[in-house]
């Protein structure tokens, strides 16, 4: 009975893990994005290397799915959270791990950012972020708001040459600025 309940409960949260290969050490997780935040509706990969010293030292984790978050990178997926470094406890568990980064998508933590250029988006610009952030989940998460005005933009600078996701990246940058972006990209 107790076995069910927890998995009820995984299956609330929406988070997943399953093996990569034969190997323990590489997994592929999965979270849903928190409901009433950006992400919401979207689902983020992630990849996830247990260390041999499991569980006396945190798995390496980092998002597979680009999202735009001030505690992720939004080039590499790294991730700043401190149960991932200096307050991971050997008690701690991989469902822990994703229990805790979705209530990171719920509350960022802009003043101990991963990435500089969306926290201070986050800080300056909250509504612009807000709508970044729907943005890059619709893209790349699956999420359902799409936004044809961001997406015009993009367009504009395709048709200029420009890839889309570099489009993206400096539009997002730039808080969705054309002329910044263009002038950022052809410099």
């Amino acid at each position: 009975m107790q076995i069910v309940a927890i998995f009820t409960h995984v299956a609330k949260c929406a988070i997943k893990v399953e093996l990569v290969n034969d190997s323990f050490t590489e997994l592929k997780g999965e979270i849903a994005g928190p409901p009433d935040t950006p992400y919401e509706g979207g689902n983020f990969v992630l990849e996830i290397k247990v260390p041999e010293t499991y569980p006396f030292n945190p798995p390496k984790v980092r998002f597979i799915t680009k999202i735009w978050h001030p505690n992720i990178s939004s080039v590499t997926g790294a991730i700043c959270l401190d149960i991932l470094k200096d307050q991971w406890a050997a008690a701690m568990t991989l469902r822990t791990v994703l229990l805790s980064l979705q209530a990171l998508l719920s509350a960022a933590e802009p003043d101990d950012p991963q990435d500089a250029v969306v926290a201070r988006q986050y800080k300056e610009h909250p509504e612009m972020f807000r709508q970044t952030a729907k943005h890059w989940t619709y893209v790349y998460a699956g999420g359902p708001a799409k936004m044809p005005d961001l997406d015009d933009k993009i367009r504009r600078l395709t048709d200029m040459g420009i890839e889309e996701h570099n489009a993206r990246v400096a539009l997002s940058s730039y808080n969705w600025d054309l002329e910044r972006a263009t002038e950022q990209l052809f410099s």
